[in-house]
């Protein structure tokens, strides 16, 4: 099977047409106090061991 270069630069084309559109995100997000409490005690445990190549993440409770 043969597919054409002008199916790849329509795929491309098409995808970068709905890959750059903005987001369509809400601007009114209200988080409660327990989600961002949950996030920050969570970011402060977190710790990213590197070795050689490798990374580790723990978390310290």
């Amino acid at each position: 099977m043969v597919i054409s270069p002008l199916y790849y630069y329509n795929t491309f084309d098409s995808m970068a047409k709905i890959y750059s559109k903005k987001a369509l995100a809400s601007k009114n997000l209200k988080p409660n106090k327990e989600v961002v409490s949950f996030i920050l005690n969570y970011s402060q445990a977190l710790t990213v061991v590197k070795i050689e190549e490798k990374s580790f993440e723990i978390i310290a409770n």
